[in-house]
């Protein structure tokens, strides 16, 4: 059984997902950023030809990370981590700035974003945290190391400053939940994104009385439970007072296109021709193309580039407006086909390294997902994250490619586990 090649074993339907959405994407890229007299699609002085050179170096990419032996993600996965670190602390001596962050490593025409990698690295070291039979996240000492482990470069990111790049490491609480995490924290979490979102939407005295009511309501409904009624008082004292300090975090934490895009989502003293433009011709763009689409390559947003940086994170709009809401579909099932059979296959691992790991690739994707397509319609506040396979770029393509065959590699050696 451990003679057999571990080649044979890889999952061919997730193979087959990623080759598809990958095609997918640079035909989008394509159509995005065409020029009036194209040239070869190898042609490296247009955004689609670089984007080509880079599928095709995924190539040589996948196949060393089905060669190397499964172990080596596992038993290296600190020095990935640190490694990891190294890099992010390194932009702030060595970096390019680009739009007033510090995010990038130059070299000649080409750049590196290391958060992309970053998020590989912790996966993998978080894995291998997790995995640890000693291990048990009921214990507060070891929530606090899993949470450092996600602090450390969540820390180095926001100091960039790239709030959402940083923010993409926080799904992998989700993880941690799933690992046994107790489900407070997540409850806590929501209830404080959304305690924010309703300061900044609802007179602040209305918004209390909405708060006494509930922990009221909740109280007599579970006073069979004989909670202590003082934690229910913690609780009204620390929400109120968390509701209370919104308007103080707002102005004076919050940088000023931070505010900004929060305020575009809500319609908030927007200059549709400013601050709202793109999320305003990203709309647009996606209503555009109605049911069936205008027809690839006739999309008249895209050829007119009306939607700034549509070949990277306002890349969907091109398929919502040149494929129309049945070919958004047909990419939106692709993806959700892909994420639920990365799930599936990670319930299938014999190690708890292998399955943890799934759910770290699962959940990276996921909120790259939806982040990227709900910020364009208007659910969510702009922030600079890639739609996975879609967008425009080296380190993404690469990073996201990585993400996923070191999974596929793991899943395919679990024959040689027993």
């Amino acid at each position: 059984m451990r003679n057999q090649s571990v080649i044979n074993n890889v999952d061919w339907p997730l193979i087959f997902l990623y080759t598809a959405l990958v095609l997918l994407g640079w035909m989008t890229i394509y159509s995005a950023s065409l020029p009036t007299n194209p040239g070869s699609i190898f042609d490296l002085s247009e955004i689609y030809g670089k984007q080509m050179l880079f599928i095709m170096m995924c190539i040589p990419l996948i196949s060393v990370i089905l060669m190397l032996d499964a172990k080596i993600y596992e038993k290296y996965s600190l020095i990935f981590y640190i490694l990891s670190l190294i890099l992010l602390a390194g932009l702030f001596v060595a970096g390019k700035t680009i739009k007033g962050q510090t995010n990038w490593y130059a070299f000649g025409g080409f750049s590196i974003q290391p958060s992309e990698f970053a998020k590989i690295a912790t996966s993998l070291i978080l894995s291998k945290y997790l995995s640890d039979v000693q291990i048990n996240l009921k214990a507060t000492n070891n929530q606090m190391v899993a949470f450092g482990i996600l602090a450390m470069p969540v820390l180095l990111i926001m100091m960039q400053p790239d709030a959402g790049s940083a923010m993409i490491f926080l799904s992998l609480a989700f993880v941690l939940h799933r690992e046994g995490l107790p489900s407070w924290y997540l409850w806590t979490g929501f209830f404080a994104i959304l305690l924010f979102l309703l300061a900044l939407l609802i007179k602040l005295q209305f918004l209390v009385v909405y708060i006494i009511a509930g922990i009221i309501i909740h109280y007599v409904l579970n006073r069979k439970n004989k909670r202590n009624i003082f934690i229910y008082v913690i609780t009204l004292i620390a929400m109120i007072g968390f509701t209370f300090s919104v308007d103080y975090v707002f102005n004076n934490v919050l940088e000023e296109h931070q505010k900004d895009r929060i305020n575009v989502l809500f319609d908030k003293n927007v200059n549709i021709q400013a601050e709202g433009y793109n999320l305003n011709q990203s709309m647009i763009a996606i209503g555009s193309g109605s049911w069936t689409g205008k027809g690839y390559l006739e999309g008249t947003q895209t050829k007119g580039k009306f939607v700034p940086e549509q070949h990277t994170d306002y890349i969907f709009t091109t398929v919502g407006e040149e494929w129309g809401f049945a070919g958004s579909m047909v990419v939106i099932v692709l993806f959700v086909t892909l994420l639920l059979r990365i799930l599936y296959l990670a319930e299938r691992q014999k190690s708890r390294f292998s399955r943890t790991y799934g759910y770290c690739v699962a959940a990276l994707l996921f909120t790259h997902f939806f982040v990227n397509i709900a910020m364009l319609i208007k659910l969510f506040p702009t922030i600079g994250v890639p739609l996975p396979f879609f967008s425009y770029g080296g380190s993404s393509l690469f990073a996201f490619t990585t993400l996923l065959f070191i999974f596929i590699k793991l899943d395919a050696n679990k024959v040689n586990e027993w």
